[in-house]
């Protein structure tokens, strides 16, 4: 299959990749005839196996449309509503969710900490536990970390370890929103095993279309217990795909080929280089590690601009005062290094602001 690849001016986010060649044909495959609705295909039991083989452990998997859903039904999993969950203040659940945790959850009380490069830091979390244990106070019982992180850096084996202990010790049980989890393997070089359930991630939210696929997020239990009418959970907010073969598919493709993770190290490789050739540019600071595929660069408000008047586009809305540059599957050196070149002529050459003309007034 010829795959045309998306316009090479798309940095916004790897959500605007198109999908990869591996995933396509396994939804080519999938689409052969009938197969039984509603999870009960042969499709999605392999999917389901293959899931396991690769984490090295019997787990529940379930199948859903996005990371919302997802993410929000997992720690809704994981809470009764008096509860409190404990995550970063950049958190996706967070910043992106339009209130959907809490909704899901019937109104568990998000409990943010802070932390440098988007990390929670583990102090911060024993204070929010700590601080009140009265019947007043939610009860922490759950804490969320996103991997990769919002920011665009990656928890090593050991901080996930560290983590581990402080949720032992408090009795929290973790989610890890993985929307960028791909990413993150690719960058530590590691087995999936190792930063999830062997550190202590009860409930693992596996993104798949950030990754390359067409849609779909892969909730993984490594706690089975926690699973109990998960499926339930899925039917009544309208999370289970009748056609389920289509969201499976994609992952029989993606994961017996390796794309997973080639297609993630890719998307790190170019992230990598966007920072190492944007840091000698004058003017142009790297906001944060790359250790994934995001990239957060900060600039005169004059040169973002004029970045978009030329067709570059990105979100300034993520992070503190910079811009976040994405790279996916899909992208390659020649628009990395368009984008470099106009960031390097604009920062050397500042355009003159566009002076709108006026009509006088009569």
């Amino acid at each position: 299959m010829k795959y045309k690849s998306v316009p090479g001016n798309q940095f916004a986010s790897d959500n605007q990749a198109g999908i990869c060649p591996e995933a396509w044909e396994a939804m080519a495959q999938a689409n052969n005839g009938y197969a039984s609705s509603y999870g009960d295909d042969a499709w999605t039991g392999k999917a389901c196996e293959s899931i396991r083989d690769l984490f090295e452990t019997d787990c529940d998997v379930f199948f859903v449309f996005n990371g919302t859903a997802a993410n929000s039904m997992a720690l809704a999993s994981l809470c009764q509503s008096y509860h409190g969950i404990v995550c970063h203040q950049s958190a996706h659940v967070e910043t992106d969710e339009c209130g959907a945790v809490e909704f899901f959850s019937n109104g568990t009380k998000i409990l943010l900490v802070g932390g440098e490069n988007g990390k929670i830091d583990l102090s911060a979390v024993q204070h929010a536990v700590e601080r009140r244990q009265d019947i007043h106070y939610p009860k922490p019982k759950a804490l969320s970390l996103t991997q990769s992180t919002e920011l665009g850096t990656v928890y090593s084996v050991a901080e996930l370890q560290r983590i581990r202990e402080l949720a032992a010790r408090f009795s929290l049980k973790v989610h890890m929103d993985g929307a960028r989890f791909a990413n993150a393997v690719a960058s530590l070089g590691v087995t999936p095993k190792e930063i999830t359930w062997q550190a202590g991630v009860d409930v693992l939210c596996f993104g798949g279309t950030k990754n390359g696929f067409s849609v779909g997020e892969a909730v993984v239990f490594f706690n089975r217990e926690l699973a109990y009418e998960f499926d339930y959970r899925c039917k009544q907010a309208g999370q289970l795909a009748s056609k389920m073969r289509f969201l499976s598919a994609p992952w029989i493709g993606a994961l017996q080929s390796g794309a997973w993770l080639k297609n993630a190290a890719h998307a790190n490789k170019f992230a990598k280089l966007i920072e190492q050739q944007a840091a000698g540019v004058p003017g142009v600071k790297v906001k944060y590690p790359c250790q994934a595929n995001e990239v957060f660069l900060q600039m005169p408000a004059a040169t973002l601009n004029a970045l978009r008047r030329r067709g570059w586009h990105f979100y300034t809305f993520i992070g503190t005062d910079s811009a976040r540059f994405v790279c996916s599957w899909a992208t390659r050196e020649e628009d990395v290094k368009a984008l470099i070149g106009d960031i390097r002529e604009l920062s050397e050459n500042p355009e003159k602001p566009h002076v709108v003309n006026k009509k006088p007034k009569r």
